[in-house]
């Protein structure tokens, strides 16, 4: 299938128009026309190759909402005509443990990446939503429900997943205490998520400039890092701390805020941290951890919930045509708080 999408031609250039193939459709396929696809940080730093592992031209996006265009012949859940989504991830071995039990995220083979990644039968690079059309694994697809906003959808399923997944690997839910550091894609998300599935919910700020959007997201309060003595009056108030951080930063401030048995998970930054102090963990037995993404049921789970709760994102629509700005943006948090690309505003062909 012949496809139009932007792609980064190097770490340093900016996006620019990229027609490409899509693989012809297996057996187990679904191929979708791409209606709204989320601007995440993830997608930044794989144009500019922050990680080390992208090739070019890359076609990034992992937050996809589409149109069902055509079906394989083995599949059986989807038909032509229905709204779906697809995330991170497009692929698994299946067989191992992990995807045995839902978690395809943690495949021992590695799941195969909806972009920055290569097809496992194939070989060929993978290249994710910033493209008018996608093919993925019908294992891999999941049903959008009725009632929740198309175009508000997208960032559900990286940003939405990311934060979800450990709320309920952390048994979140009402009389939990949650903190949320970062106000962000992934913070507001997850104060949402965590409103929603009852706790009591503080955002931890290093000031007090975003009350009013903390409270206004539905959080219970908000606690200013900065303060020294708000910070010693908070100690061991918080069972579940979510770190959104997307940049290397320091834990050591949020560590005494853990309540006995409590736990710091890390969502946002991939890479070194600053040096943490053993005292908090060892005196208090709590722990730092991290969270990726969530296996294909949980996030049906986190969708079906979403719709349920009327959760969505608070979001900017954007033409694809403006998609350097908003990454320049994003690098400055100028978002409130999630881009997305109206894909409409991409040609099916290049002219």
């Amino acid at each position: 299938m012949r496809t139009t999408g932007y792609a980064a031609y190097s770490p340093t250039s900016p996006l620019a128009l990229f027609q490409f193939e899509r693989r012809s459709l297996r057996a187990n396929d679904v191929a979708m026309e791409i209606l709204y696809s989320g601007v995440c940080h993830s997608d930044l730093h794989t144009a500019r190759n922050d990680w080390g592992w992208s090739y070019y031209p890359i076609v990034t996006g992992h937050e996809i909402v589409g149109r069902v265009t055509a079906v394989g012949v083995q599949v059986e859940k989807y038909k032509v005509g229905d709204h779906v989504a697809v995330g991170c991830m497009v692929d698994s071995c299946m067989s191992c443990d992990q995807c045995r039990k839902g978690e395809e995220q943690l495949c021992r083979a590695g799941n195969t990446g909806t972009y920055a990644s290569q097809d496992r039968v194939t070989g060929e690079n993978t290249h994710g939503g910033y493209s008018k059309h996608l093919v993925v694994r019908e294992d891999f697809c999941l049903r959008v429900p009725e009632g929740l906003d198309l175009a508000r959808t997208a960032p559900l399923l990286c940003a939405g997943i990311t934060t979800y997944s450990p709320l309920r690997t952390w048994n979140v839910g009402p009389g939990s205490r949650v903190g949320v550091v970062g106000l962000g894609g992934l913070g507001h998300m997850a104060v949402k998520l965590a409103v929603g599935l009852g706790a009591d919910v503080t955002v931890l700020s290093r000031s007090a400039d975003k009350t009013a959007d903390a409270l206004e997201l539905g959080a219970d309060r908000l606690l200013i890092s900065s303060d020294s003595e708000a910070m010693a009056q908070a100690a061991n108030g918080f069972d579940l701390i979510i770190d959104t951080v997307p940049v290397k930063h320091d834990l050591n401030p949020y560590l005494p805020l853990l309540d006995v048995d409590g736990t710091l998970v890390i969502v946002g930054q991939i890479g070194p941290m600053e040096e943490t102090n053993t005292v908090p963990l060892l005196l208090g037995r709590r722990r730092i951890a991290g969270s990726p993404i969530g296996g294909i049921r949980e996030t049906q789970e986190m969708l079906d919930f979403c719709a349920k709760k009327n959760i969505l994102p608070d979001c900017e629509m954007i033409r694809m045509d403006q998609i350097n700005e908003a990454f320049e943006r994003m690098e400055k948090a100028d978002v409130r708080y999630r881009f997305v690309i109206d894909m409409a505003s991409l040609p099916a062909e290049a002219a």
